[in-house]
Parts: C-alpha cells; structure tokens; sequence
C-alpha cells in the first residue's frame, strides 16, 4: 500500500467490495482523515476499527487477492499478515499483546524448524514420540491449546487442540514409506465414534501415496499435512493455524483432503 494503492482497486471497486462484504461506507470522510487515496483510507479505517473488524477487513481482501489472482506482496509480507490478523482474532495468548516483531517471529519459528530437524538425529523408533512433541509445540506456539497423546478403552490418539471453536484429533506419522488408506481409514473410523464436531489432521512427514489418497476418498472429516507442507510454512513465515483453515476450507470447497500448502498460498 506504500504507492496508495490497495490490491487491483479503483476507488469505485474498492467501495463495491466494502459495502458488499463488510457492509462498510469506505468513502465516508471518517475515514478520510489521513488523505484521500486508497490506502490511506484503508489505514485509517483500520486504525479506527475494533480489532475483531480489522481481522476480518484484513482476511477478506486476501481472500480476494486470492481469487483474482493478483500478484504482488511477496511470501513473508503475506505471512505476516495471516500472523497479524490471528492476534487481531485473539489467538496466541500466550504471546504478549504488542506489534509484530518479525525479527523474533522468525527467530522463534528458527527455533520450532531446529526442533523438527533434530527428529532426524534420533534413533528411528523415537521419532514417532519426538515428532508429536515437536507438533505440539508448534500447536501451542499458534495458541491451539494443544494435549499430549492418550489411550481410551484401548485405543491411541496422538493428541488433540482446538481451532476457531472445533476440537481436532491428531494423528502424527514419522515412517520411512508414505502413508496409505489403511493408515487414513483407521484414523477416519476413530473420528466416527467421537462428537460429530469434533474433526481430524493426520501429519504424516513423508507424505501420503496417491493410490491411498485417491482409495481414501473425499469428503472426509480429517485433512492431511505433510512435511513438505511445514517447509512451506517455515520458508514464507506462514502461520499453522491459517494453513489448517485454509485446508479445512478447501476440503469443505471440494472434498479434497490434501491441498498443498504452496497451491492454497499464491
């Protein structure tokens, strides 16, 4: 927005969108205090709003950056914007209430990306246990109130947290072979017996094979994750929880349970 512009606007698309999908009079003169361009307005209207209405403001222009297809911000600018609008929501409340710091942003994911590398250097049968770890860092760093894995009446969950009022089920695989159906099907059918709101992600680092993705089927209540997706994550400073929205909704769009994270990110 430096140049006055915002997006691929002209003054009057940019008071359609407004009013069409924040019911907003984007030209008023309360909004016209810093000057009259495009993104003055939008600074001033978003200075003045509460933060729950900026988030929101903020999460539909990149929804339409998204569909339009308009180039232009780069990775880590739009990175930090996911991150800015979960503050502006509430989430990560173990975080003081300030400004973004990027410098320590990075360094803190710096950090959960060291955590995940060290995976490698244990002794095969203690990744499984080390990766859920390194999951539920990174879960509690997003403010996803994460639990540790557990047992009921026989069976294994390798944890839960909680997202935008839904309880997710985790699953976590660290194996030297993709996952197949099987793995996904079991998984699914622990879902089937508990609360129909709650949900499922399955990480599985190495990935997943196509025939067990295309046999699992579509429309499912669990999306999936890979490694490749963290790398993702880590090298444009997306945040975690924005990537399982995003996927969450695209698998509700589609039925897909796998969207990569780099076709969701433009």
């Amino acid at each position: 927005m430096a140049t006055g512009y915002v997006i691929d606007f002209s003054d009057r698309t940019m008071a359609q969108f407004f009013e069409e999908e924040l019911d907003v009079d984007i030209d008023a003169d309360v909004y016209r205090d810093e000057g009259d361009s495009k993104a003055k307005r939008l600074r001033c209207f978003l200075r003045k709003v509460d933060n729950l209405t900026a988030a929101k403001t903020l999460r539909a222009l990149l929804n339409y950056r998204d569909i339009s297809g308009f180039k232009g911000g780069g990775d880590q600018t739009n990175g930090l914007i996911l991150t800015l609008i979960g503050r502006l929501e509430g989430r990560q409340s173990d975080q003081p209430s300030q400004p973004i710091t990027p410098v320590r942003d990075r360094a803190r994911l710096g950090e959960l990306r060291d955590d995940l590398l060290a995976v490698w250097k244990k002794q095969p049968q203690e990744r499984g246990v080390a990766f859920e770890r390194f999951l539920k860092r990174a879960f509690d760093y997003y403010g996803l109130r994460a639990r540790d894995g557990f047992r009921i009446r026989g069976e294994q969950i390798d944890g839960s947290f909680d997202l935008d009022g839904a309880t997710y089920l985790l699953e976590a695989k660290w194996e030297a072979n993709k996952t197949p159906a099987a793995d996904l099907h079991t998984f699914e059918g622990k879902l089937s017996q508990k609360a129909s709101w709650a949900r499922g992600l399955f990480v599985s680092y190495v990935g997943f094979t196509d025939v067990g993705l295309h046999a699992f089927g579509r429309g499912k209540r669990t999306v999936c994750m890979s490694g490749q997706d963290f790398d993702e994550m880590f090298e444009r400073i997306i945040p975690l929880d924005e990537i399982i929205r995003r996927k969450v909704r695209r698998a509700a769009e589609t039925g897909d349970v796998l969207v990569p994270v780099r076709d969701m990110f433009p």
